[in-house]
């Protein structure tokens, strides 16, 4: 496969395809069923980068991704960020109408991301492992009255025609999407993503973050998720301006290894320009 050969989750017309191609405009993107293939290809060097969807705009973060960055952080680095402005279409074999449809399939995201305009369809909402999938199923199997709700390159790809367009609930729909990677990004880097555990005392989490807040170091998120060590013990993924190999976060790190039991730098990457 090679070096510039870019795993996605999904199947070709996937949203996520569509990052990797704007990502990676000279790369061959290549689809895989699920996240955890996709994480074990760049870690093996199976192919030379991914990307991996983490959070949408409104259905909130996808817990895989984060689970899956602690899990191969030794191998795996994030190098970039893109937002992805996504646009859903309600695909069907040509020649139907929406009332002709009883069944609705799709990715959960795409579904929630959706919910007002299939709430006005009198059709079963059925949740998929793919949008694209969905939209391939359909072709294959010739299903009259179903439809899915994925991208319009999912409607070139397998010939089906699109019964309504921007059916997402709000247009400001974006999904932010991780670039991996088995090497540092080049600089300028401008953001840092990291995971930290604590100990189950009072304050443990605000004393970690003071050295952040002491250098002026800007957070913009923080995640909490169980850490499947012990019941009830949670480990946090947080976001914040900046290089760690650079002033002031690389100070504020080195002052947080006294802090914490855990702490694991995921990668320090640019966030790179919307095609939007």
């Amino acid at each position: 496969m090679g070096e510039h050969t870019v795993a996605f989750q999904g199947e070709y017309g996937a949203y996520s395809e569509e990052a990797a191609r704007a990502v990676y405009p000279q790369g061959q993107p290549l689809p895989h069923r699920t996240l955890r293939d996709v994480f074990t290809a760049v870690a093996s060097g199976a192919v030379g980068h991914a990307v991996a969807a983490v959070e949408n705009s409104q259905a909130g973060s996808i817990d895989d991704t984060y689970d899956l960055l602690l899990e191969h952080h030794a191998h795996v680095q994030i190098v970039a960020e893109y937002m992805l402005r996504v646009r859903h279409m309600l695909l069907a074999l040509p020649g139907q109408t929406l009332a002709d449809i009883h069944t609705v399939y799709s990715h959960p995201q795409a579904l929630a991301q959706s919910e007002r305009f299939l709430a006005t369809l009198n059709a079963r909402i059925e949740p998929a492992y793919d949008t694209a999938g969905s939209a391939r199923r359909i072709a294959a199997e010739g299903w009259r009255g179903v439809a899915a709700v994925a991208s319009r390159s999912a409607a070139t790809a397998y010939g089906l025609e699109i019964l309504a367009e921007g059916i997402e609930t709000n247009r400001e729909n974006y999904t932010r999407f991780l670039a991996l990677g088995r090497e540092p990004a080049p600089a300028p880097r401008t953001k840092t993503s990291l995971i930290i555990s604590t100990s189950n005392t009072p304050g443990a989490l605000y004393h970690a973050l003071g050295p952040f807040a002491a250098r002026g170091v800007n957070m913009t998120k923080l995640e909490s998720r169980p850490s499947r060590a012990r019941p009830w013990e949670y480990i946090f993924y947080l976001d914040v301006e900046g290089d760690a190999q650079e002033e002031p976060l690389r100070s504020a790190l080195n002052a947080l290894h006294g802090l914490t039991p855990l702490l694991v730098v995921l990668g320090s990457y640019p966030t790179l320009p919307s095609r939007e």
